[in-house]
């Protein structure tokens, strides 16, 4: 509910909102119908997984500038849009990018984590920086060109598509430097230790199909820069 109401807030109005549900049998489709305002799109079928339910999103969605918002995640104000439109139209960006704070699963005024990405440079992904996903606006022409989520992979594919998409075609970015999505803490890459290395492991997957090689260290730096998010 928190998700919907967050984009029905929007002071930007022109919004088409994409709803993918896994062919739930509980009251997910009702409470669409009845809570959202915007225009919307419904898709409610069985997906093979969670990159396969973001790219059939892609496919339907039919504005300019496609963001991806999770069932659990919400935008921090009213005005988001507003300003990552703002953004678009005066900076010349592919895609704009902002911060974003992890908070409590029971209480959303409690913040847990604290993501603050801050500006790009080049090479950057080269010392374990990445822009939180749930913050990530892009243009359609974006993925029309160097394509959508790689479903090969099972917890890094925003990972694997941010790098492909910034690192190696160089699009441009635009930095929002404010929360603008807050994301309840959880997530499968980070549930144990377990998911920790095979995520560890995909992110190496991510270079190696784009054919480019981190540093030696990148991937060890890439973990240890959440740290810094706890303080």
């Amino acid at each position: 509910m928190d998700t919907i109401k967050s984009v029905n807030d929007q002071t930007y109005h022109n919004i088409d909102h994409v709803f993918i549900d896994g062919g739930s049998t509980d009251s997910t489709l009702e409470k669409i119908e009845k809570h959202s305002l915007r225009e919307k799109a419904v898709i409610s079928e069985k997906d093979n997984g969670i990159y396969d339910a973001m790219n059939k999103g892609l496919n339907k969605a039919s504005g300019d500038v496609i963001a991806i918002l999770n069932s659990d995640d919400f935008y921090a104000d009213e005005n988001v849009v507003s300003e990552v439109v703002n953004l678009f139209e005066n900076g010349g960006a592919d895609a704009v990018y902002a911060d974003l704070d992890y908070i409590s699963q029971t209480d959303s005024s409690k913040v847990i984590r604290e993501w603050r990405s801050g500006k790009y440079d080049d090479d950057k992904f080269k010392w374990g920086w990445m822009p939180p996903h749930p913050t990530l606006f892009v243009k359609k022409e974006v993925y029309k060109r160097y394509g959508k989520f790689n479903t090969d992979f099972k917890s890094a594919a925003d990972y694997e598509i941010m790098l492909r998409f910034i690192h190696k075609n160089k699009i441009k970015l635009g930095y929002l430097p404010r929360v603008t999505v807050k994301m309840r803490v959880g997530g499968l890459s980070n549930s144990s230790f377990k998911h920790r290395l095979f995520a560890n492991m995909e992110d190496r997957k991510a270079w190696k199909v784009n054919n480019i090689k981190p540093y030696f260290f990148t991937l060890i730096f890439k973990p240890l820069r959440k740290l810094s998010q706890y303080l």
